[in-house]
Parts: C-alpha cells; structure tokens; sequence
C-alpha cells in the first residue's frame, strides 16, 4: 500500500486502511473504491492523508505526484493479485461490449483472461474469497462474470476436481453471464426492480449464453450446460426449464453457488452488498435444498478459517476479539469489544455480525 495525501486522490482509488474519525470511530472502511461524492466527505471530515493501494479500480497503476510512504513488504502495483484481477475485468468487459455489438465467443480470448488468474489465486484463498470487496456498481456484470469464474475454479479444486475439470468449470463461471450480451442494454442498466416482463427478459440471459457457446468444440459439454443450468434449483423452482436436481449437470451446481455467493456479497446498481458472513447465513436458510449443501459447506469452511483470538470487525464498527466459537453457529461466536469490558454473544444479537477478519493469529 502507499500513502499520500488527500488531494493526490482521484476516483478510483482503493482504500487500503479504514479511515477513523476523532472519535477513532470509522468514517469509510478499507477496500472502499472512492467516488467524487467519497472524496468530498474525506474533504468534509478534514482528512489529510490515506493509505491506497497502488492500483485503480479500473485495473490501471495509481501514480500520484507525490508519495509519503509506500510499505517496504509491498510488491509493485503490476505485480500484485489485485492489480491483475482489475485488469482481467477491464478484458472481459472488452470482451463482453465485442459481444453486445454482434461479435462471437473468442474462447481463446477468455481462456487467457481467466485460466493464469486462476493459477495465481487458486492458492491465495483469503483474497480470492474477498473479491466482491473490488465490484463497482457501475462495472458490476463484468466484475461478477471473472469472480464467479475463479470462486467456480475454487470450488472445484476444493472436491477433488481434476486440474483440467477446474479450468473447464472455471470457463463455465466466466462465461455463466455472457448471454447478458443479448439482453436489452436498458434493463442490464436499470437502477431499480426489474418489472415482471424485464425479468422475464433477463431469465433468458442463460439460453442466449448457451447458444452463443453450443458449437465452441474446446468446451466441455459440461461448460455449455452450465451456463444454461446455472440458474436451475435442486427442487425444480429455478430457470429456465424448471429442471430438479439428478437432471443438472454437477458443474451447473458449483457454478450456482459461486453465483449466488459473488452477487449477494457485491454492490449492484439495485441492491446493497451484504457481509460474506451474513450472505451465507441466508444462503443456508434461503437455498437449502435448492442449492449444492457440500459446496456452500467449502465456503463456509474457507471463509470461517477463524478461531479464538482472531480480531474481527463488525458491522456496527466496533472491533473485536473471539473468544468462543459455537460448533452450531460458526458465524456467530461470542466476542470480546476491543479496548472495552464487554462480551457479546452474536447468536443472541442477530442485528450485528461479522463484516471481515482483522486479524487471525
């Protein structure tokens, strides 16, 4: 990360720290892409420095003029996870626009795009499970298409899939939305709920995909049922055939939940992010016996790698420390206030949870 002062910001930038008040309460938390309207409450709060990380939200390097300090542990921008995940959405947003104006699937385009970003977080799983933090509400479909891919790659690899599965199932995930190419540009920018003729249009997104992709013969057949499955439920109440469980391909399956997952955990133009803890709490409530229970149990598995003593934040501001897991409710363990006298029990106060871990020893 590295740090500058606040008038060498620009929109874009990505908050690499929280920023406290006075009070030390946060003003805007890390990972925060900063906005013209962000920037002006920076402004407000009369901030004089940040710490940013050394990239753009548009994937491109972040130079400013000026610099005070960049952390010695810290590899160049071009060379860090994020800045080659930000890269990847700016070529597959490329790639999708060639689409909307009539241009096939370059199947070897999107292999390079997804296939050596795969290879490069297959074994960093704290970032690759906090992607969602970089979406856009703006960019959102492009950021959700190489998320999905590479959580779709993850989840493979997690139940045993062969190398060459995973990068087929990683394909399926990148390629889960490409059908949104052919939906009505009007309603993929739409800022509020669809109406029931817009959503019957957008369900479509998934045939649309599937034969935009049926005669690409370096695509498993599998590949090509995911993107028309992935939408389907195990008891028959997806799209677009209403299909039920032993008549959906297992790739659609994991590619389901890496979809349900990335949506409910990023900003979109509709709807606000929710915390990854929080957004899997409801995936097991929601979509039990509609979604694949033994992949959700991965990401509650990878995601929940926390034990006592790790610090967290939670969603009312406060951090905290953990001081006993309960084995039936992994996501809400009893916690210690930082700095204060006060234990609290998550189970018992279903209003707060966790938004991230701080810190796990």
């Amino acid at each position: 990360m590295i740090r500058v002062k606040l008038h060498q910001l620009q929109e874009g930038c990505i908050l690499a720290e929280d920023i406290r008040g006075k009070t030390k309460k946060t003003i805007m938390p890390k990972n925060t892409v900063l906005t013209p309207y962000l920037l002006n409450v920076l402004e407000k709060f009369l901030i004089r420095e940040v710490c940013v990380e050394p990239v753009l939200a548009n994937g491109k390097p972040f130079n400013p003029a000026e610099l005070l300090e960049r952390r010695e542990d810290d590899v160049t921008g071009d060379e860090q996870p994020i800045f080659l995940y930000l890269q990847a959405v700016q070529k597959y947003k490329k790639a999708f626009q060639s689409w909307q104006s009539g241009a096939p699937v370059d199947i070897g385009q999107i292999r390079d795009i997804i296939i050596p970003l795969f290879d490069r977080f297959i074994h960093n799983r704290k970032e690759l499970l906090a992607l969602h933090r970089y979406a856009t509400k703006e960019d959102y479909l492009y950021h959700h298409a190489v998320s999905v891919g590479l959580l779709s790659g993850f989840l493979a690899k997690q139940l045993d899939y062969s190398k060459g599965d995973c990068y087929q199932i990683a394909l399926a995930g990148i390629l889960s939305d490409c059908g949104m190419a052919k939906v009505d540009k009007r309603i993929l920018t739409k800022k509020s709920a669809f109406t029931a003729h817009e959503y019957e249009e957008m369900k479509q997104h998934t045939v649309f995909g599937y034969r935009m992709i049926q005669k690409i013969k370096t695509l498993k057949e599998g590949v090509k049922l995911a993107v028309l499955q992935h939408h389907e439920r195990n008891d028959g109440t997806g799209y677009p055939f209403g299909i039920r469980d032993q008549q959906i391909h297992p790739y659609s399956k994991i590619v389901a939940v890496a979809d349900v997952y990335h949506a409910m955990t990023s900003e979109r133009l509709y709807r606000s992010k929710q915390s990854p803890f929080k957004a899997l709490e409801k995936i097991q409530i929601e979509q039990f016996g509609k979604l694949s229970m033994e992949a959700i149990q991965i990401l509650l598995d990878n995601l929940i790698n926390f034990h006592v003593g790790t610090v967290v934040k939670l969603s009312n501001g406060e951090m905290a420390e953990i001081v006993f897991i309960q084995r039936e409710a992994p996501t809400r363990p009893i916690v210690k206030i930082v700095n204060k006298d006060e234990f609290l029990s998550l189970s018992e106060h279903r209003d707060i949870y966790i938004e991230e871990v701080v810190y796990n020893n």
